[in-house]
């Protein structure tokens, strides 16, 4: 009864809100009659905004969900990435959403780190910069130095911001189970499924020893790679709501002087698209938001990332059938684009292979008869999932987080090079990587591992049964008196019965042994 309340009293505050911004119109897509939204705003005591009806609708809904806070924001950058929820043009208006927030204090910043790590900040740092240099909806960075006079990045959660998302977002659950529950035929798209993903994402985010072991692990991935660099993590200075790391002395790539050589930002594209394409497939690891200003490079060259708090995991067999689609599209094989997703079974068996194939030409085609500087894998896996829905495909989150990250890069390969594909770039690792992981030697490596483990799993197995003869042995077979009961009551038909219990159980050893 309280939880209610207090949700009814959150959505009055959010339609207020909405209201004011003219970003009710997601009310009427649902269904509600227009009149309804204009009574809303009048019995809310809600005005339009001066200047919100020249703008689009969804540039309307980016203003209102910056307004209502930070977990609107991430719930606005999620659904940029589901076009088959919002619609094309509406998750073009909300990839433009900033969570930028004023800074707050440096004397804030002092209390939570000495609170977070126990010490003051004289015995902790060399110096601390009062100053953030970068505050998010999150979190703000400050810089500092060790004792030692290394220069290092200390980020800071924001004073109450669990607080802040957990109404939010338990507001956001509330409301997506009752839309499950009204809407049956959304059941496909997951609203619940897609709500918990967020909450899980963003209680990673609330806990910065979480974000930090993203960043090492990542940094262990790519330590001998002399084009790609993640900072080193300082574990001494890093806590629930603290991180540090090691300075970047570099320039994000937003910043990038345009007249840089040719060659140099085209080099520059190409590390990117190698690192993006080996965290994806070498290592089923990938930093999942690759926007300019968390991609800095130095004078060598070196791409360096930060900001690790949201991370992609894919397991092999998603990867496998990634490679597969991908190659598939860029090879023109339509059929074998659809084949893999039925056997992926992210689409029904009973759907015509060679109508999805049809669907896929139909998504490639224009896309790639397009200059290659203009082409978009990112938009053209959007397009698929958007098709895919005739098809009863059921949504992938993770591959969803992966088409968002793969526009984010898009756009900083293109900023820095716009002559540059840099999909065209990662298509020769792509093919080599299927040679060694899907080809035939692989497979046979992949047969062979298999066997091997059956083996090493056999000695074990065989002690098992020795124990459970030897029980037996010892103790006797233990019948439960129910089942003993049960059996009893079965004597008419015992002629037929033993001869299956026989068989089914010597199936079962035979299962056991070869398994």
């Amino acid at each position: 009864m309280l939880a209610g309340l207090r949700h009814f009293r959150r959505i009055i505050t959010v339609a207020r809100i909405l209201a004011r911004h003219d970003a009710l119109f997601p009310l009427e897509r649902a269904g509600l009659p227009r009149v309804f939204t204009g009574l809303l705003r009048i019995v809310l005591l809600a005005p339009r905004k001066s200047g919100v009806r020249q703008i689009r609708p969804g540039e309307r809904l980016t203003l209102a969900m910056t307004a209502l806070g930070p977990a609107f924001v991430k719930l606005g950058q999620a659904l940029s990435v589901r076009p088959d929820l919002v619609g094309d043009t509406l998750a073009d208006d909300l990839r433009s959403l900033q969570d930028n927030l004023p800074a707050f204090s440096g004397a804030q910043a002092r209390t939570i780190v000495e609170t977070e790590l126990n010490g003051t900040i004289e015995d902790l740092f060399g110096s601390f910069d009062d100053t953030a240099i970068a505050a998010a909806s999150i979190a703000q960075v400050h810089k500092a130095t060790t004792p030692d006079g290394d220069a290092i990045a200390v980020k800071l959660l924001r004073p109450g911001i669990e607080a802040a998302f957990a109404r939010d977002l338990d507001l956001a659950l509330w409301a997506a189970q009752r839309v499950q529950n009204l809407r049956p035929e959304l059941n496909r798209l997951r609203p619940v499924e897609a709500v918990q993903t967020i909450i899980r994402s963003v209680e990673m985010e609330m806990d910065l020893r979480f974000e930090a072991a993203a960043a090492d692990e990542l940094r262990q991935n790519f330590e001998d790679d002399p084009t790609f660099s993640v900072p080193a993590v300082d574990w001494l200075r890093t806590g629930r709501r603290v991180m540090t790391t090691a300075w970047i002395d570099a320039t994000p790539m937003n910043e990038i002087d345009p007249d840089t050589e040719k060659l140099d930002r085209e080099t520059i594209v190409a590390n990117f698209a190698r690192a993006f394409f080996l965290q994806v497939f070498r290592d089923g690891f990938f930093h999942a938001d690759l926007h300019p200003g968390n991609i800095f490079v130095d004078d060598e060259g070196v791409v360096h990332a930060v900001d690790f708090g949201i991370m992609g995991r894919l397991d092999r067999q998603t990867r496998q059938y990634l490679a597969e689609m991908l190659h598939g599209f860029l090879t023109g094989n339509y059929k074998r684009v659809a084949e893999i997703h039925i056997q992926a079974g992210y689409v029904p068996a009973n759907q015509s292979v060679d109508e999805f194939a049809q669907a896929a030409r139909s998504i490639a085609e224009p896309i790639f008869g397009l200059p290659l500087s203009e082409i978009s894998l990112a938009r053209l896996l959007a397009q698929l999932f958007a098709v895919a829905e005739k098809f009863e495909m059921r949504a992938q989150p993770q591959l969803l987080l992966l088409q968002k990250t793969m526009l984010v890069a898009e756009g900083s390969g293109r900023k820095l090079y716009p002559d540059i594909n840099m999909w065209e770039l990662a298509r020769p690792l792509i093919e080599e990587w299927m040679i060694d992981n899907m080809g035939p030697e692989a497979r046979m490596r992949e047969a062979a591992e298999d066997m091997l483990d059956r083996l090493e799993r056999l000695p074990q197995l065989i002690a098992d049964m020795e124990d459970s003869i030897g029980a037996v042995t010892r103790d006797g077979l233990r019948v439960d008196p129910a089942s003993l009961e049960s059996l009893t009551r079965g004597q008419a038909r015992r002629g037929a019965w033993r001869i299956w219990i026989l068989a089914a159980a010597a199936a079962a050893v035979a299962v056991a042994v070869l398994d």
